[in-house]
């Protein structure tokens, strides 16, 4: 069903422009904005925007949902972000910080019904250092008109039937803060005939009239008018009304509030209602136009000496006196309507826009200095309000000391920043996610993360170079042929892909007509504009990463900038993880040769096995498991040396050799587990292990357990109740030479399962391990016991749901019975990894 974007209902766009204005209004902040999820959940999408414009605050329209910026932490986590001022903002937030190191605080909450979130809405309010943002109540206001947002929005979609949702090309909705009247406009309907008159509020108030009182007669008007004008004014609305014509700026005076002799001049505009004879000619709409304060103000600006000009909240000049004017060496022609620092080429210095960028987002009187010709040097004061900034420029009497500090330097260090924050942000964020990821799936998977919400598009593939040819590491979108072609491609190809490699340039094409007209014969499938981007590190061609866009896409120039910046990012971190990569394949592969590759069979015994690494590092582990056949059965270990290294996989590789050394000797379980002690004394590794041992007798029903310093393993019996087997603990290997192992007898019905577990199944972090101990019994209780090797991935079910262990995880299942015949070590009754 296709999705509603801004725009396509009157009510939409009502609904969206009301939140943003109520929450700003209501909090006493000076920007709002109200963001909605895109199509592909990637991102959030600016959809209305109020007070400061988009451009101040970053202009970021796209924010995606993983970045860490307030407003995706409260779309994802679904609750508020307060951060009341820009210490806050710094300690919580450092990348949003540094793009936007300015003295302002914001309030972020999620936009949503029923436990569905469609956005977040937040709001901008100056902050002073130390400041303590909105007060409860306010934040619940905030919270209030989001969730009613949330509600109405839910209720238009059972309406329509379209998903609450934006597309990346929407065009927000921006409402302007507003600002001092300076033109007033009263709107009427006049009868000549019968001499009614109809008249808005703000035409009774131009004419000094009480709205309430007003008996709609047009000489009650009248009477408010000069003589001198009323006569003529009548003339000319009866002529208009025989032929037809308009009234256009006809000036009247009218007596000031209060009577007396004071008059002042408006401007008339009216025009007939209608062509055609009839009663209709006798009907005039129209308005008083009463531009007094303007006109005041102005002439009032141009009588004084200093050079005084007014900017929008995105720096455009919208006014000018005729001593700025001069002071700039401009005419009002080329300054009006353009911004500050692009109409005038030596104030193009990222510092102007920072200054402006900081009184506007701080609310804060700025200044700065600047040079226009080798020696005239001026000195410019900006004084922000929410609609706006008035500028004072002056010139100096001499240039700036080289020993003085210029003008901007009594302000906060903070006041400085690059002109672009969006490129700014983009590097940072990415930057930052890059350092996290790892592997190469990682460093892909971050990628289109943060590139594809960024810059609106729905395709994104990753080539790497192996063996002079092109082969697709990394693809995601709808179209997965959309770049079959550069599959397999020589680096000689001419190709779009091949050809940002090897030239070491971008590729940014805008339509299919440039590809084709380019490439001839390049396969487009379904996509409409691509941007390839080279992937180098170190002058070593690395890959190349290519964005496709469904429609046709324009690159701006910051578009190119930033994604070119990027692409060193990518090449690098890329670079970086196929050597973890490679070294991880390496380390894993000891790791495995060193745990059993088949475990024994056993009549009336099964056994299988699960192992998982851990993913925060490339070191492998100590963690294993082993199944040993005696004579009358099988002896079950698992164990667990500290750390993670090659010392560690080392250490237990020969702690596994000495429990089979010890067992095939027929020492009772006590005497094998201090056997290993005293090995793992005289092998000095300096790292301590533990471990649990049980030998269990196919044909007596019983089993002897002993453990150091391990937790406890479980027993299922054939009722499904499941305990922790109540051992005797003894201490670590490692930690005294001398030490005893007590051994502890355990019951073994026909058709119980024991399972034996390394902690990395059990541990959490800020959680107590009996805990998470628990919790794995309850799972075994509960578990389906159709399979072993079923029961086991059950077990292991969360552990392979989550995207971090910082330990591994050994695990060791043995079902008990005459139910449980022996297999062996094929698939099934096996040890089972996870990729």
């Amino acid at each position: 069903m296709r999705g509603m974007t801004v725009g396509e209902t009157a009510e939409h766009a009502d609904l969206l422009a009301a939140a943003a204005v109520e929450a700003v209004e209501g909090t006493g902040a000076y920007a709002g904005s109200v963001f909605l999820r895109s199509r592909d959940r990637r991102s959030i999408v600016l959809a209305a925007a109020y007070g400061a414009p988009p451009s101040l605050l970053g202009g970021w329209r796209l924010i995606p949902v993983s970045s860490p910026i307030p407003l995706a932490t409260a779309y994802r986590s679904g609750r508020t972000v307060h951060l009341a001022n820009a210490e806050e903002t710094m300690r919580r937030y450092p990348q949003l910080a540094v793009a936007l190191p300015y003295a302002f605080g914001s309030c972020s909450v999620p936009v949503g019904a029923a436990g569905e979130t469609f956005g977040a809405l937040a709001v901008v309010w100056a902050a002073s250092p130390g400041s303590e943002g909105l007060s409860r109540a306010r934040r619940r206001h905030v919270r209030t008109v989001a969730g009613r947002l949330g509600s109405a929005l839910a209720a238009l979609r059972a309406r329509t039937g379209d998903p609450v949702e934006c597309a990346p090309e929407t065009v927000p909705i921006e409402i302007p803060a507003p600002s001092a009247t300076a033109v007033r406009v009263g709107l009427f309907g006049w009868d000549l005939g019968s001499g009614t008159f109809r008249g808005d509020d703000e035409l009774c108030a131009i004419f000094g009239l009480d709205a309430r009182a007003f008996d709609g007669q047009a000489t009650s008007l009248a009477a408010c008018l000069h003589p001198g004008d009323l006569a003529a004014f009548l003339s000319a609305a009866r002529e208009a009304a025989a032929r037809g014509r308009r009234i256009t700026a006809r000036r009247l005076r009218v007596r000031e509030r209060g009577g007396g002799e004071g008059y002042r001049t408006v401007e008339l505009w009216a025009r007939v209602l209608e062509a055609g004879d009839g009663p209709a000619r006798r009907q005039l709409v129209g308005a008083v136009v009463d531009s007094r304060a303007g006109s005041a103000a102005v002439a009032a600006v141009e009588r004084l000496r200093d050079g005084l000009f007014s900017l929008a909240p995105d720096g455009r000049v919208t006014y000018a006196n005729h001593t700025a004017l001069r002071q700039l060496d401009v005419s009002g022609d080329e300054l009006l309507g353009q911004v500050l620092w692009d109409a005038l080429p030596w104030l193009a210095d990222p510092d102007v826009e920072s200054r402006h960028r900081s009184a506007m987002i701080s609310q804060a009187p700025a200044s700065f200095l600047a040079c226009q010709a080798p020696d005239h040097w001026l000195a410019f004061s900006l004084h922000p309000e929410a609609d706006g900034v008035t500028g004072r420029v002056v010139p100096l009497g001499q240039p700036p000391s080289t020993s003085a500090p210029p003008a901007s330097a009594a302000e906060p260090a903070t006041a400085a920043t690059p002109t672009r924050l969006g490129v700014m942000h983009h590097v940072l964020q990415l930057g930052s996610a890059l350092t996290e990821a790892v592997t190469t799936r990682q460093v892909c998977e971050v990628v289109s993360d943060q590139l594809l919400p960024a810059f609106g598009g729905q395709q994104l593939a990753i080539y790497v170079v192996r063996n002079g040819t092109m082969h697709r590491l990394f693809h995601t979108g709808r179209h997965e042929d959309f770049l079959d072609g550069l599959e397999g491609a020589p680096l000689h190809a001419r190709l779009p892909g091949t050809e940002a490699l090897t030239a070491g340039a971008p590729l940014f094409i805008e339509s299919r007509q440039d590809l084709t007209r380019n490439y001839p014969g390049a396969p487009t499938g379904e996509v409409n504009s691509w941007a390839y981007l080279p992937l180098i590190a170190s002058s070593h061609p690395v890959g190349t990463c290519v964005l496709g866009f469904d429609s046709n896409h324009r690159f701006t120039e910051k578009d190119r900038g930033v994604l070119t910046a990027l692409a060193g990012l990518i090449a690098q971190a890329l670079e970086r993880a196929k050597l973890y990569d490679s070294e991880f394949a390496i380390a894993r592969g000891l790791q495995q040769a060193l745990l059993p590759h088949r475990l024994p069979v056993i009549p009336g015994i099964r056994t299988v096995a699960r192992y998982l690494p851990g993913t925060s590092g490339m070191d492998i582990g100590g963690d294993w498991y082993d199944a040993i056949p005696t004579g009358k059965g099988v002896a079950l270990i698992i164990g667990d040396v500290q750390g993670h290294s090659i010392a560690a996989a080392a250490t237990m590789a020969q702690l596994r050799s000495a429990v089979r050394a010890f067992t095939a000797v027929s020492h009772t379980p006590g005497e094998v587990m201090a056997g290993v002690n005293r090995t793992l004394f005289d092998l000095d590794p300096g790292l301590l292990a533990s471990c649990c041992y049980l030998q269990v007798a196919a044909d007596t029903h019983h089993a002897h357990a002993v453990t150091a310093g391990h937790p406890p393993p479980l027993l299922r019996r054939p009722d499904g109740t499941t305990e922790v087997l109540d051992l005797g603990i003894g201490p670590l290997l490692g930690v005294e030479r001398t030490s005893a192992y007590p051994t502890t007898p355990v019951d073994l019905p026909p058709g119980s399962v024991l399972a034996l577990y390394t902690d990395g199944l059990v541990e959490e972090p800020g959680a107590d391990i009996d805990v998470g101990i628990d919790r794995l019994r309850s799972s075994l209780a509960h578990a389906r016991a159709d399979s072993l090797d079923e029961l086991a991935d059950r077990l292991l079910h969360n552990a392979r749901r989550s995207s971090y262990r910082a330990d591994d995880i050994a695990l060791l299942l043995t079902e008990y019975g005459p139910g449980a015949p022996g297999r062996d070590g094929a698939p099934g009754g096996g040890p089972k990894g996870a990729p």
